[in-house]
Protein backbone atom coordinates (compact mmCIF):
# COMPACT_ATOMS: atom_id res chain seq x y z
CA UNK A 1 0.00 0.00 0.00
CA UNK A 2 0.99 3.66 -0.21
CA UNK A 3 2.66 5.40 2.68
CA UNK A 4 0.61 6.64 5.62
CA UNK A 5 0.59 10.43 5.56
CA UNK A 6 -0.52 12.39 8.63
CA UNK A 7 -0.88 16.10 9.24
CA UNK A 8 1.64 17.04 11.92
CA UNK A 9 0.49 20.05 13.92
CA UNK A 10 4.00 20.94 15.01
CA UNK A 11 5.41 21.26 11.47
CA UNK A 12 2.06 22.36 10.02
CA UNK A 13 2.48 19.93 7.16
CA UNK A 14 1.35 16.51 6.00
CA UNK A 15 4.23 14.12 6.60
CA UNK A 16 4.95 10.53 5.64
CA UNK A 17 4.64 8.45 8.78
CA UNK A 18 7.90 6.71 9.64
CA UNK A 19 7.73 5.00 13.03
CA UNK A 20 10.80 4.99 15.21
CA UNK A 21 10.52 1.19 15.33
CA UNK A 22 8.07 -0.57 12.97
CA UNK A 23 7.97 -3.48 15.40
CA UNK A 24 6.90 -1.18 18.24
CA UNK A 25 4.66 1.65 17.00
CA UNK A 26 3.60 3.82 19.94
CA UNK A 27 0.75 6.31 20.31
CA UNK A 28 -0.42 8.37 23.29
CA UNK A 29 -3.77 10.19 23.37
CA UNK A 30 -5.00 12.41 26.19
CA UNK A 31 -8.03 10.86 27.84
CA UNK A 32 -10.91 12.18 29.95
CA UNK A 33 -11.11 13.70 33.39
CA UNK A 34 -13.52 11.27 35.03
CA UNK A 35 -16.13 13.10 37.05
CA UNK A 36 -19.24 12.86 34.84
CA UNK A 37 -20.72 11.28 31.72
CA UNK A 38 -18.80 11.82 28.47
CA UNK A 39 -20.48 14.42 26.30
CA UNK A 40 -20.58 14.19 22.53
CA UNK A 41 -17.49 16.38 22.13
CA UNK A 42 -15.50 13.98 24.33
CA UNK A 43 -16.34 11.18 21.92
CA UNK A 44 -14.85 12.77 18.83
CA UNK A 45 -11.15 12.23 19.68
CA UNK A 46 -11.97 8.71 20.86
CA UNK A 47 -13.47 7.82 17.47
CA UNK A 48 -10.79 9.67 15.48
CA UNK A 49 -7.86 7.98 17.18
CA UNK A 50 -9.65 4.63 17.21
CA UNK A 51 -9.61 4.85 13.40
CA UNK A 52 -5.89 5.64 13.44
CA UNK A 53 -5.29 2.77 15.87
CA UNK A 54 -7.11 0.37 13.55
CA UNK A 55 -5.09 1.61 10.57
CA UNK A 56 -1.77 1.18 12.41
CA UNK A 57 -2.75 -2.30 13.57
CA UNK A 58 -3.68 -3.25 10.01
CA UNK A 59 -0.40 -1.97 8.52
CA UNK A 60 2.08 -2.97 11.23
CA UNK A 61 0.24 -5.85 12.90
CA UNK A 62 -1.81 -5.88 16.13
CA UNK A 63 1.14 -7.12 18.18
CA UNK A 64 3.36 -4.24 17.04
CA UNK A 65 1.20 -1.26 18.06
CA UNK A 66 0.82 0.15 21.56
CA UNK A 67 -1.94 2.68 22.17
CA UNK A 68 -2.07 4.48 25.53
CA UNK A 69 -4.96 6.70 26.65
CA UNK A 70 -4.99 7.99 30.22
CA UNK A 71 -7.65 8.72 32.80
CA UNK A 72 -7.24 11.88 34.87
CA UNK A 73 -8.60 10.78 38.25
CA UNK A 74 -7.15 13.54 40.44
CA UNK A 75 -8.34 17.01 39.51
CA UNK A 76 -10.05 20.05 41.01
CA UNK A 77 -13.26 19.25 39.09
CA UNK A 78 -13.35 15.81 40.68
CA UNK A 79 -12.73 17.28 44.13
CA UNK A 80 -15.55 19.79 43.57
CA UNK A 81 -17.92 17.01 42.45
CA UNK A 82 -17.10 15.03 45.60
CA UNK A 83 -17.84 18.07 47.76
CA UNK A 84 -21.12 18.68 45.93
CA UNK A 85 -22.36 15.11 46.23
CA UNK A 86 -20.79 14.00 49.51
CA UNK A 87 -19.38 10.94 47.76
CA UNK A 88 -15.86 9.57 47.96
CA UNK A 89 -13.55 10.60 45.13
CA UNK A 90 -12.65 6.98 44.41
CA UNK A 91 -16.33 6.08 44.01
CA UNK A 92 -16.87 8.90 41.54
CA UNK A 93 -13.80 8.16 39.42
CA UNK A 94 -14.38 4.39 39.34
CA UNK A 95 -18.01 4.81 38.34
CA UNK A 96 -17.39 7.42 35.66
CA UNK A 97 -14.44 5.46 34.24
CA UNK A 98 -16.74 2.48 33.70
CA UNK A 99 -19.37 4.77 32.18
CA UNK A 100 -16.81 6.15 29.77
CA UNK A 101 -15.61 2.73 28.62
CA UNK A 102 -19.17 1.47 28.22
CA UNK A 103 -20.28 4.49 26.19
CA UNK A 104 -17.18 4.52 23.96
CA UNK A 105 -17.56 0.78 23.42
CA UNK A 106 -21.08 1.44 22.17
CA UNK A 107 -19.50 3.65 19.49
CA UNK A 108 -17.36 0.74 18.31
CA UNK A 109 -14.13 2.05 19.85
CA UNK A 110 -11.50 -0.54 20.71
CA UNK A 111 -10.00 -0.26 24.18
CA UNK A 112 -6.40 0.99 24.13
CA UNK A 113 -3.58 -1.35 25.11
CA UNK A 114 -3.00 0.63 28.30
CA UNK A 115 -5.34 2.97 30.19
CA UNK A 116 -3.29 4.35 33.10
CA UNK A 117 -4.88 6.36 35.89
CA UNK A 118 -3.01 9.40 37.13
CA UNK A 119 -3.19 8.26 40.76
CA UNK A 120 -1.26 5.11 39.84
CA UNK A 121 1.76 7.16 38.70
CA UNK A 122 2.27 9.72 41.46
CA UNK A 123 5.81 8.44 42.33
CA UNK A 124 6.86 8.80 38.69
CA UNK A 125 5.47 12.36 38.61
CA UNK A 126 7.31 13.29 41.82
CA UNK A 127 10.54 11.89 40.38
CA UNK A 128 10.15 13.84 37.14
CA UNK A 129 9.39 17.06 39.01
CA UNK A 130 12.42 16.58 41.26
CA UNK A 131 14.58 16.06 38.16
CA UNK A 132 13.26 19.27 36.59
CA UNK A 133 14.07 21.19 39.78
CA UNK A 134 17.58 19.71 39.84
CA UNK A 135 18.15 20.71 36.21
CA UNK A 136 17.06 24.29 36.86
CA UNK A 137 13.82 24.06 34.88
CA UNK A 138 11.49 24.24 37.88
CA UNK A 139 11.42 25.94 41.28
CA UNK A 140 9.57 25.56 44.57
CA UNK A 141 7.53 28.44 45.96
CA UNK A 142 5.02 28.52 48.84
CA UNK A 143 4.33 24.77 48.71
CA UNK A 144 4.06 24.80 44.93
CA UNK A 145 6.52 23.67 42.29
CA UNK A 146 6.38 25.57 39.01
CA UNK A 147 7.95 25.01 35.62
CA UNK A 148 10.11 27.95 34.53
CA UNK A 149 8.89 28.59 30.98
CA UNK A 150 11.84 30.85 30.11
CA UNK A 151 14.20 27.92 30.69
CA UNK A 152 12.87 26.18 27.55
CA UNK A 153 13.72 28.19 24.45
CA UNK A 154 11.27 26.40 22.13
CA UNK A 155 8.20 27.05 24.30
CA UNK A 156 5.26 27.92 22.03
CA UNK A 157 6.52 26.08 18.93
CA UNK A 158 3.57 23.68 18.82
CA UNK A 159 0.87 26.33 19.04
CA UNK A 160 2.85 28.98 17.18
CA UNK A 161 2.83 31.46 20.05
CA UNK A 162 5.67 33.44 21.59
CA UNK A 163 6.05 33.80 25.34
CA UNK A 164 5.75 37.58 24.98
CA UNK A 165 2.46 37.27 23.11
CA UNK A 166 1.13 34.78 25.63
CA UNK A 167 1.98 37.07 28.54
CA UNK A 168 0.41 40.05 26.78
CA UNK A 169 -2.76 38.07 26.09
CA UNK A 170 -3.10 36.64 29.59
CA UNK A 171 -6.16 37.92 31.45
CA UNK A 172 -5.94 35.86 34.61
CA UNK A 173 -4.57 37.16 37.87
CA UNK A 174 -0.97 36.03 38.26
CA UNK A 175 -0.07 34.24 41.49
CA UNK A 176 2.52 36.28 43.46
CA UNK A 177 4.88 33.31 43.80
CA UNK A 178 5.36 32.99 40.01
CA UNK A 179 8.60 34.31 38.55
CA UNK A 180 6.97 34.57 35.13
CA UNK A 181 3.22 34.88 34.44
CA UNK A 182 3.43 31.89 32.06
CA UNK A 183 5.08 29.51 34.56
CA UNK A 184 2.76 26.59 35.23
CA UNK A 185 2.13 24.34 38.21
CA UNK A 186 3.79 20.93 38.49
CA UNK A 187 2.86 20.31 42.13
CA UNK A 188 0.47 22.08 44.51
CA UNK A 189 -0.34 21.73 48.21
CA UNK A 190 -3.42 19.84 49.40
CA UNK A 191 -5.63 20.66 52.37
CA UNK A 192 -6.42 17.95 54.89
CA UNK A 193 -9.74 17.22 53.20
CA UNK A 194 -8.23 17.03 49.70
CA UNK A 195 -6.40 14.07 48.11
CA UNK A 196 -2.67 14.36 48.66
CA UNK A 197 0.62 12.50 48.61
CA UNK A 198 3.93 13.05 50.38
CA UNK A 199 6.65 14.78 48.38
CA UNK A 200 9.90 16.74 48.95
CA UNK A 201 7.76 19.90 48.84
CA UNK A 202 5.16 18.76 51.34
CA UNK A 203 1.85 16.96 51.08
CA UNK A 204 0.15 17.78 47.80
CA UNK A 205 -1.02 16.62 44.41
CA UNK A 206 0.23 16.96 40.84
CA UNK A 207 -0.73 19.65 38.39
CA UNK A 208 -2.62 18.53 35.32
CA UNK A 209 0.15 18.67 32.70
CA UNK A 210 2.79 16.56 34.46
CA UNK A 211 0.67 13.41 34.53
CA UNK A 212 0.76 12.80 30.76
CA UNK A 213 4.52 13.39 30.58
CA UNK A 214 5.16 10.94 33.42
CA UNK A 215 2.79 8.25 32.18
CA UNK A 216 3.89 8.41 28.55
CA UNK A 217 7.53 8.14 29.68
CA UNK A 218 6.75 5.16 31.91
CA UNK A 219 4.74 3.28 29.28
CA UNK A 220 6.21 4.38 25.94
CA UNK A 221 9.68 5.70 26.76
CA UNK A 222 11.21 9.15 26.30
CA UNK A 223 10.55 9.15 22.56
CA UNK A 224 7.50 7.75 20.82
CA UNK A 225 5.63 8.13 17.54
CA UNK A 226 2.29 9.90 17.87
CA UNK A 227 0.67 12.16 20.45
CA UNK A 228 -2.96 13.12 19.87
CA UNK A 229 -5.96 14.90 21.29
CA UNK A 230 -8.46 17.66 20.64
CA UNK A 231 -7.11 20.98 19.42
CA UNK A 232 -8.35 22.62 22.62
CA UNK A 233 -5.45 20.79 24.31
CA UNK A 234 -2.79 22.21 22.02
CA UNK A 235 -2.29 25.14 24.36
CA UNK A 236 -1.51 25.03 27.16
CA UNK A 237 -1.65 21.30 27.88
CA UNK A 238 0.38 19.87 25.00
CA UNK A 239 2.70 22.86 24.91
CA UNK A 240 3.48 22.27 28.57
CA UNK A 241 3.91 18.53 28.09
CA UNK A 242 6.54 19.16 25.44
CA UNK A 243 8.41 21.69 27.58
CA UNK A 244 8.61 19.55 30.72
CA UNK A 245 9.31 16.29 28.85
CA UNK A 246 12.07 17.74 26.67
CA UNK A 247 13.72 19.39 29.67
CA UNK A 248 13.49 16.21 31.76
CA UNK A 249 14.90 14.04 28.94
CA UNK A 250 17.01 16.39 26.81
CA UNK A 251 18.79 13.64 24.90
CA UNK A 252 15.68 11.80 23.83
CA UNK A 253 14.89 13.70 20.64
CA UNK A 254 12.15 15.59 22.40
CA UNK A 255 9.01 13.57 23.11
CA UNK A 256 6.55 12.70 20.31
CA UNK A 257 7.60 12.94 16.68
CA UNK A 258 4.07 13.48 15.26
CA UNK A 259 1.29 15.62 16.78
CA UNK A 260 -2.31 15.12 15.66
CA UNK A 261 -5.26 17.27 16.76
CA UNK A 262 -8.93 16.94 15.92
CA UNK A 263 -11.19 19.96 15.55
CA UNK A 264 -14.09 20.72 17.86
CA UNK A 265 -17.73 19.69 17.65
CA UNK A 266 -20.82 21.88 17.33
CA UNK A 267 -24.52 21.09 17.54
CA UNK A 268 -26.77 22.52 14.83
CA UNK A 269 -24.15 25.16 14.01
CA UNK A 270 -23.59 26.35 17.57
CA UNK A 271 -21.06 25.56 20.28
CA UNK A 272 -22.43 22.88 22.57
CA UNK A 273 -23.50 24.55 25.81
CA UNK A 274 -25.86 23.82 28.67
CA UNK A 275 -27.04 27.43 28.56
CA UNK A 276 -28.12 26.98 24.92
CA UNK A 277 -29.91 23.72 25.71
CA UNK A 278 -27.89 21.81 23.10
CA UNK A 279 -25.59 19.96 25.49
CA UNK A 280 -25.98 16.21 25.64
CA UNK A 281 -23.96 13.16 26.52
CA UNK A 282 -23.31 10.02 24.52
CA UNK A 283 -25.50 8.18 27.01
CA UNK A 284 -28.36 10.63 26.33
CA UNK A 285 -28.28 9.72 22.64
CA UNK A 286 -28.02 6.00 23.29
CA UNK A 287 -30.99 6.12 25.66
CA UNK A 288 -32.96 8.06 23.07
CA UNK A 289 -32.53 5.09 20.75
CA UNK A 290 -29.71 6.43 18.57
CA UNK A 291 -27.48 3.39 17.87
CA UNK A 292 -23.78 3.80 18.60
CA UNK A 293 -23.00 2.84 15.00
CA UNK A 294 -24.99 5.85 13.82
CA UNK A 295 -23.11 8.20 16.15
CA UNK A 296 -19.84 6.78 14.82
CA UNK A 297 -20.98 7.19 11.20
CA UNK A 298 -21.83 10.85 11.79
CA UNK A 299 -18.44 11.42 13.44
CA UNK A 300 -16.60 9.89 10.48
CA UNK A 301 -18.65 11.87 7.96
CA UNK A 302 -16.51 14.95 8.62
CA UNK A 303 -12.71 15.00 8.31
CA UNK A 304 -11.11 15.11 11.75
CA UNK A 305 -9.30 18.41 11.07
CA UNK A 306 -12.54 20.19 10.19
CA UNK A 307 -15.14 21.43 12.70
CA UNK A 308 -17.89 18.85 13.01
CA UNK A 309 -21.54 19.86 13.21
CA UNK A 310 -23.90 17.34 14.78
CA UNK A 311 -27.30 17.92 13.19
CA UNK A 312 -30.56 16.06 13.15
CA UNK A 313 -30.31 15.80 9.38
CA UNK A 314 -26.84 14.20 9.61
CA UNK A 315 -28.13 11.71 12.18
CA UNK A 316 -31.06 10.72 9.97
CA UNK A 317 -28.84 10.44 6.90
CA UNK A 318 -26.35 8.24 8.79
CA UNK A 319 -29.14 6.04 10.17
CA UNK A 320 -30.62 5.54 6.73
CA UNK A 321 -27.25 4.81 5.10
CA UNK A 322 -26.34 2.16 7.68
CA UNK A 323 -29.82 0.64 7.70
CA UNK A 324 -29.61 0.03 3.95
CA UNK A 325 -26.40 -1.95 4.44
CA UNK A 326 -27.66 -3.81 7.50
CA UNK A 327 -30.90 -4.76 5.75
CA UNK A 328 -29.12 -5.98 2.64
CA UNK A 329 -26.71 -8.17 4.61
CA UNK A 330 -29.08 -9.20 7.37
CA UNK A 331 -28.25 -12.91 7.25
CA UNK A 332 -24.49 -12.32 7.34
CA UNK A 333 -24.87 -9.93 10.27
CA UNK A 334 -27.04 -12.44 12.07
CA UNK A 335 -24.18 -14.93 11.84
CA UNK A 336 -21.58 -12.49 13.12
CA UNK A 337 -23.74 -11.65 16.13
CA UNK A 338 -24.75 -15.18 17.09
CA UNK A 339 -23.53 -16.18 20.53
CA UNK A 340 -21.17 -18.85 19.25
CA UNK A 341 -19.54 -16.67 16.62
CA UNK A 342 -19.26 -13.62 18.90
CA UNK A 343 -17.26 -15.62 21.45
CA UNK A 344 -14.83 -16.68 18.73
CA UNK A 345 -14.93 -13.47 16.72
CA UNK A 346 -11.20 -12.64 16.71
CA UNK A 347 -10.24 -16.09 15.38
CA UNK A 348 -13.21 -16.18 13.04
CA UNK A 349 -12.35 -12.74 11.70
CA UNK A 350 -8.71 -13.63 11.05
CA UNK A 351 -9.36 -17.01 9.49
CA UNK A 352 -12.41 -16.40 7.33
CA UNK A 353 -12.49 -12.75 6.32
CA UNK A 354 -10.38 -11.16 3.60
CA UNK A 355 -8.47 -7.96 4.36
CA UNK A 356 -10.39 -4.69 3.97
CA UNK A 357 -10.51 -3.15 0.53
CA UNK A 358 -7.21 -1.54 -0.48
CA UNK A 359 -8.92 1.70 -1.56
CA UNK A 360 -10.48 2.10 1.90
CA UNK A 361 -7.14 1.51 3.60
CA UNK A 362 -5.47 4.03 1.30
CA UNK A 363 -8.19 6.60 2.03
CA UNK A 364 -7.43 6.35 5.73
CA UNK A 365 -3.70 6.38 5.00
CA UNK A 366 -4.24 9.81 3.46
CA UNK A 367 -4.46 11.70 6.76
CA UNK A 368 -7.48 9.67 7.93
CA UNK A 369 -9.80 10.60 5.07
CA UNK A 370 -12.83 8.97 6.68
CA UNK A 371 -15.21 10.81 4.35
CA UNK A 372 -13.76 8.99 1.35
CA UNK A 373 -13.51 5.73 3.28
CA UNK A 374 -17.24 5.87 4.12
CA UNK A 375 -18.11 6.65 0.51
CA UNK A 376 -16.16 3.61 -0.68
CA UNK A 377 -17.68 1.43 2.06
CA UNK A 378 -21.22 2.37 0.97
CA UNK A 379 -20.39 2.03 -2.71
CA UNK A 380 -18.94 -1.46 -2.30
CA UNK A 381 -21.90 -2.56 -0.17
CA UNK A 382 -24.34 -1.19 -2.77
CA UNK A 383 -22.65 -3.05 -5.63
CA UNK A 384 -22.07 -6.30 -3.73
CA UNK A 385 -24.20 -9.40 -4.22
CA UNK A 386 -25.82 -10.10 -0.84
CA UNK A 387 -26.21 -13.79 -1.71
CA UNK A 388 -22.55 -14.34 -2.60
CA UNK A 389 -20.32 -15.43 0.29
CA UNK A 390 -17.25 -13.64 -1.06
CA UNK A 391 -19.17 -10.35 -1.26
CA UNK A 392 -20.62 -10.83 2.22
CA UNK A 393 -17.15 -11.37 3.62
CA UNK A 394 -15.72 -8.33 1.87
CA UNK A 395 -18.49 -6.04 3.15
CA UNK A 396 -18.08 -7.41 6.67
CA UNK A 397 -14.31 -6.96 6.49
CA UNK A 398 -14.69 -3.35 5.37
CA UNK A 399 -17.26 -2.61 8.04
CA UNK A 400 -15.28 -4.18 10.85
CA UNK A 401 -12.16 -2.30 9.76
CA UNK A 402 -14.07 1.00 10.04
CA UNK A 403 -15.53 0.04 13.41
CA UNK A 404 -19.02 -1.05 12.35
CA UNK A 405 -20.82 -4.38 12.84
CA UNK A 406 -19.21 -4.83 16.26
CA UNK A 407 -22.48 -4.14 18.08
CA UNK A 408 -25.76 -5.95 17.51
CA UNK A 409 -27.86 -2.86 18.38
CA UNK A 410 -28.61 -1.64 14.88
CA UNK A 411 -28.60 -5.15 13.40
CA UNK A 412 -31.26 -6.24 15.92
CA UNK A 413 -33.32 -3.15 15.15
CA UNK A 414 -33.15 -3.90 11.44
CA UNK A 415 -34.35 -7.47 12.02
CA UNK A 416 -37.25 -6.18 14.13
CA UNK A 417 -38.15 -3.63 11.46
CA UNK A 418 -38.03 -6.21 8.67
CA UNK A 419 -40.61 -8.28 10.56
CA UNK A 420 -43.18 -5.44 10.40
CA UNK A 421 -45.62 -5.46 7.47
CA UNK A 422 -46.91 -1.95 6.78
CA UNK A 423 -49.25 -3.04 3.96
CA UNK A 424 -52.36 -3.40 6.20
CA UNK A 425 -51.85 0.11 7.58
CA UNK A 426 -51.39 1.48 4.06
CA UNK A 427 -54.71 -0.10 3.04
CA UNK A 428 -56.36 1.24 6.20
CA UNK A 429 -55.17 4.78 5.50
CA UNK A 430 -56.31 4.52 1.87
CA UNK A 431 -59.78 3.39 3.00
CA UNK A 432 -60.05 6.27 5.49
CA UNK A 433 -59.01 8.78 2.84
CA UNK A 434 -61.57 7.36 0.40
CA UNK A 435 -64.33 7.70 3.01
CA UNK A 436 -63.12 11.17 3.93
CA UNK A 437 -63.45 12.35 0.34
CA UNK A 438 -67.09 11.19 0.34
CA UNK A 439 -67.92 12.78 3.74
CA UNK A 440 -65.65 15.83 3.48
CA UNK A 441 -64.10 15.02 6.86
CA UNK A 442 -60.43 14.05 6.89
CA UNK A 443 -59.96 14.10 10.67
CA UNK A 444 -59.77 10.30 11.13
CA UNK A 445 -57.44 9.87 8.15
CA UNK A 446 -55.23 12.73 9.31
CA UNK A 447 -55.06 11.25 12.82
CA UNK A 448 -53.80 7.91 11.46
CA UNK A 449 -51.32 9.68 9.20
CA UNK A 450 -49.98 11.70 12.15
CA UNK A 451 -49.65 8.53 14.25
CA UNK A 452 -47.72 6.83 11.45
CA UNK A 453 -45.34 9.78 11.08
CA UNK A 454 -44.83 9.83 14.86
CA UNK A 455 -43.82 6.15 14.58
CA UNK A 456 -41.11 7.01 12.08
CA UNK A 457 -43.07 5.91 9.02
CA UNK A 458 -42.70 7.91 5.82
CA UNK A 459 -46.15 8.37 4.27
CA UNK A 460 -46.20 8.81 0.49
CA UNK A 461 -49.56 9.67 -1.08
CA UNK A 462 -50.02 9.88 -4.83
CA UNK A 463 -52.66 9.26 -7.48
CA UNK A 464 -51.71 5.59 -7.45
CA UNK A 465 -52.49 5.26 -3.73
CA UNK A 466 -50.75 5.20 -0.34
CA UNK A 467 -47.25 3.87 0.20
CA UNK A 468 -45.65 3.50 3.63
CA UNK A 469 -41.89 3.26 4.15
CA UNK A 470 -39.86 2.68 7.30
CA UNK A 471 -37.89 5.85 7.98
CA UNK A 472 -34.58 5.93 9.90
CA UNK A 473 -36.49 6.63 13.15
CA UNK A 474 -39.02 3.85 12.67
CA UNK A 475 -40.22 2.43 16.00
CA UNK A 476 -42.48 -0.63 15.58
CA UNK A 477 -43.70 -0.41 19.19
CA UNK A 478 -45.52 2.84 18.40
CA UNK A 479 -47.71 1.11 15.81
CA UNK A 480 -49.55 -0.98 18.38
CA UNK A 481 -53.31 -0.43 18.22
CA UNK A 482 -53.24 1.59 14.99
CA UNK A 483 -54.82 -1.08 12.78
Amino acid sequence: MKDIRLYDTRTRSKRVFRPLDPANVRMYVCGPTVYDRAHLGNARPVVVFDVLYRLLRHVYGPDHVTYVRNFTDVDDKIIARAEETGREIGQITSETTEWFLEDMGALGALEPDAMPRATEYIPQMVAMIADLVARGHAYAAEGHVLFAVESYKDYGALSGRTVEDMIAGARVEVAPYKRNPMDFVLWKPSDDDQPGWDSPWGRGRPGWHIECSAMSYALLGPRFDIHGGGNDLMFPHHENEIAQSCCAHPGAGCFAQYWLHNEMLQVEGKKMSKSLGNFFTVRDLLQQGVPGEVIRFVMLSTHYRKPMDWTENMRRTAHRALSVIYEKFESALHNIHSDVVREKLPEWRRENLPPPDTAIVQALANDLNTVEALRLFREHAREADATALVDQQKVLANGLFLGFFASSTLASAVVARRAVDLAPLARRLEELRSRAREKGDFSEADALRSALVASGVEVLISKSGVKLLQGPDFDPSKLEGLE
